[in-house]
């Protein structure tokens, strides 16, 4: 990673800004249990419920594993995500309220293992962060971009 993410609120608290993704990315999947089954065409990629809240996790759990590794003096391991460019055929099943049961649970783990994690940090080491990358508080403040795959679905209320 060469470029850094930009924002508007660089002292933002990381891990608010990770729970705050988390809970903006589930107040719009509440609306999506009356999906129709039509993908969202948005930037040349098709967007349905399940694929956002994959690659909003996949998101999560690929820079959790970068952060840990790092923390651990190691290289992090490199991702083989597909990414948002597949959409399976998982991504493309009916979004049901046990599959929102299921994304809120996987979804908010994830956000309170990131804030347990970052608040554990002190601000040099959020700033100053060890091995090659974004510091700590970059990638936190990169997640909130995650929101961009909700966003494409929307609120279907």
């Amino acid at each position: 990673m060469t470029e850094h993410p930009q924002h508007e609120h660089p002292r933002q608290a990381p891990a608010q800004a990770v729970t705050g993704m988390v809970d903006h990315v589930l107040a719009l999947a509440e609306t999506w249990t009356v999906w129709d089954g039509r993908p969202a065409h948005v930037d040349d990629r098709l967007h349905t419920p399940h694929k956002a809240i994959r690659r909003v996790a996949d998101h999560l759990i690929d820079h959790l594993a970068e952060l840990e590794a790092r923390l651990a003096g190691e290289t992090p391991l490199p991702d083989h995500w597909h990414a948002s460019t597949t959409t399976t055929a998982a991504d493309l099943a009916p979004f049901t309220q046990e599959d929102l049961d299921e994304a809120r649970s996987r979804l908010t783990r994830l956000a309170r293992i990131w804030a347990n994690r970052l608040d554990a940090l002190t601000e040099h080491r959020l700033d100053h962060s060890p091995g090659e990358g974004w510091t700590f508080r970059e990638l936190a403040l990169h997640l909130e971009e995650s929101t961009y795959y909700a966003d494409a679905i929307g609120d279907l209320s």
